[in-house]
């Protein structure tokens, strides 16, 4: 796909870009001018003449995808929306550049704009989650076709994404997978806010890319003929390809180009007004010539007919491939996962609840054709595997499951990318406690609403020998407060089940399975209901009027059950409510929230954090549970050690009931 413009025209096109960024905050005064002044050049070419959108149907699924990593430079990305003709912004969205309740936020947020195709800003997510998009691009044309799915992930990624560690675990899971579909600009103009990037850092950054596999360009970014035809080289690469453009941050800005002051904060109107007689720009704020506007204009209707002919094969696919791109599951998919419910009440298996998280898996994934597991190198310990997983590879993609080696951070972002392209329902497991590596994509997860499904095993003091470093206490807490996001903790294989059919089918926010080391006994009679789906429910009532109400998830809700025993031989009446999820139980109607809790007095145990359960127990119960950081020895004594026994919670109801 080309567009031939003169040399000047296509100046002024870069030229619009720049002007547009830089009238936008200068009127928020605030934002990054920077980044849009020297990368305006590359955008110019690569929207103008290579990538495949259609501003006329912007979620279109065989589009290019864009990721600009350095989200920064926001008003680069809205610039281009509004002169490639995307119908939901004008130039007042771009006049209300970081003004509250505008489309056009500070960093590009998935949702607000319909070419926006993630949220960015923190540094090194976008070039990670990249790598997800286009494994998920050639993942879902090895399965279909490439004559429905076949199209480029482009990516621009400022110094600062580069040097984040997150990017070395991306570059070399691409450079193993060849996702040669991937091609990364680098915005190497060698400044950061604090200053020069070479006072920071001495990385090689071409020699690094290549040790990963990559294939690598050095070019002028603002030579557009150098930039042309380097994208032609990248699309007929066999490898992922970085193409380092050498730009000059602040490109036409006479004093400060080069320099951090142009960085993050507005030109300023001297400035802006020097830049405009620099660059021979006669228009006035927020005003682009006919002629530039047209041909930008042009350039937005290029793949009109490339978008109607790809929906006629599409089409012709099917039912299958038109509903995994649409993200609808196949009727009667959790058939299987029913059945498994009624044979753990009859037989009352008792697993590890990570393994019934295995065998409610083994009930799903052979029919959900989107499903794509994962682990960060420890499957035989998260049980993520199943008889049906294949593992990806660089000569065969056409499978569902990927190794992501010891990266938890890129897994992460990784399945960001995967569930954002759309045809995949991305699960990856590690250790609980491991979790921490996974924390900031797992918030962007939750930020943009988006179906993540993280396994996270051996998730409390149960772990064991393995002592403190492995075993997550304050996870639960944390992961609870952290907006948008279900943390599950079932106590048996029923609990699992519903916790995994609430994950899939909840497409607008990730989901947490925190799941045991240890085997857990079968607690619930019926599966009739979806209990988990109301976050906590009475598991077992008093006999008569009840005196107190304990509250306890995962592993110790059996131990809450076996106090129930205890306390009524002592003639003492009490109930047991699970709360597999507490963010469902917030949810719920305060009449359902009463009847459950009660008005008896609350204890409320959990091998975890005690914070958060002041609000569920009030300030007259109490919690059993850890003050500070477990230890290494057998699981059993660490619970007596820590207090968390069936003992503790007898007494504790009795003290309470006095």
């Amino acid at each position: 796909m080309s567009l031939c413009k003169s040399g000047t025209l296509n100046k002024k096109m870069a030229d619009a870009i720049r002007f547009l960024s830089a009238d936008a905050i200068e009127k928020s005064n605030s934002g990054h001018p920077g980044m849009p002044l020297g990368m305006a050049d590359v955008a110019a070419v690569l929207f103008s003449r290579f990538i495949k959108i259609n501003p006329e149907a912007p979620r279109w699924f065989d589009r290019d995808r864009f990721v600009l990593s350095a989200g920064h430079g926001s008003m680069l990305l809205y610039s281009l929306f509004y002169l490639l003709g995307y119908k939901d912004i004008e130039i007042e969205d771009l006049k209300n550049f970081r003004q509250l309740g505008a489309k056009t936020a500070g960093h590009p947020e998935y949702g607000h704009l319909a070419g926006i195709d993630m949220t960015t800003g923190p540094l090194g997510q976008g070039i990670t989650s990249a790598v997800g998009m286009a494994l998920a691009e050639r993942m879902i044309a090895a399965k279909y076709g490439e004559d429905v799915c076949s199209h480029y992930t482009y990516v621009f990624a400022g110094d600062g994404c580069l040097m984040e560690g997150i990017s070395e675990e991306a570059i070399s899971v691409a450079g193993h997978l060849r996702l040669n579909k991937l091609i990364v600009f680098w915005d190497n103009n060698n400044i950061t806010i604090d200053g020069r990037v070479d006072a920071a850092s001495s990385t090689d950054q071409i020699r690094r890319f290549e040790a990963c596999g990559w294939n690598t360009l050095e070019i002028d970014g603002h030579n557009q003929k150098q930039i042309a035809k380097a994208v032609v080289k990248a699309q007929k690469s066999s490898k992922p390809t970085l193409i380092a453009c050498k730009t000059q941050i602040g490109f036409g800005a006479p004093t400060k180009c080069g320099t951090s002051k142009c960085h993050g904060s507005p030109l300023g109107a001297e400035e802006l007004a020097a830049m405009r007689k620099a660059l021979n720009w006669s228009a006035e704020p927020f005003e682009v010539p006919a002629e530039v506007l047209g041909a930008w204009r042009d350039a937005g209707r290029r793949c009109v007919s490339a978008y109607k002919d790809w929906q006629a094969r599409a089409k012709a696919k099917g039912k299958e491939f038109n509903d995994v791109i649409g993200g609808k599951l196949p009727k009667g998919w959790d058939k299987e996962l029913n059945k498994l419910k009624e044979t753990a009440i009859a037989e009352k298996t008792k697993v590890a609840t990570r393994k019934a998280s295995q065998m409610c898996l083994e009930a799903i994934v052979p029919h959900i054709p989107q499903i794509v597991g994962g682990s960060a190198d420890l499957a035989a310990s998260n049980l993520t595997l199943t008889k049906v997983s294949k593992t990806v590879s660089a000569k065969d993609y056409n499978g569902n499951n990927v190794m992501y080696g010891i990266r938890e951070h890129a897994m992460a972002a990784i399945m960001n990318g995967m569930a954002l392209h759309g045809g995949v329902i991305p699960f990856g497991g590690t250790f609980f406690v491991f979790s921490d590596y996974m924390r900031p994509a797992q918030r962007l997860a939750a930020l943009m609403g988006i179906r993540v499904i993280y396994v996270l095993t051996h998730d409390s003091i149960g772990v064991g020998e393995d002592g403190p470093t492995h075993q997550p206490i304050e996870h639960l807490a944390s992961y609870r407060c952290m907006p948008n996001i279900l943390t599950f903790r079932p106590c048996d294989v029923v609990e699992t089940a519903e916790a995994w059919q609430l994950a899939i089918e909840t497409d607008n926010k990730p989901s947490i399975l925190a799941l045991t080391r240890q085997g857990l006994p079968l607690l619930r009679a019926s599966a009739e209901e979806n209990l988990t789906a109301k976050g906590a429910y009475v598991l077992a009532e008093a006999k008569g009027k009840r005196q107190a109400t304990i509250i306890a998830t995962g592993s110790e809700v059996s131990m809450a059950m076996e106090a129930k025993d205890k306390l009524a031989a002592d003639g003492i009446d009490v109930a047991v409510v699970s709360m597999p999820c507490c963010e469902l139980f917030d949810a719920q109607p305060p009449e359902y929230q009463e009847r459950v809790l009660g008005c008896a007095p609350r204890v409320a145990v959990e091998a975890g954090s005690k914070f958060g359960w002041e609000k569920y127990v009030g300030l007259d119960g109490d919690i059993i549970g850890m003050d500070g950081f477990g230890a290494s020895g057998p699981a059993g004594e660490l619970y007596k050690y820590f207090g968390i026994t069936v003992d503790e919670v007898v007494d504790s109801v009795k003290n309470l009931i006095r």
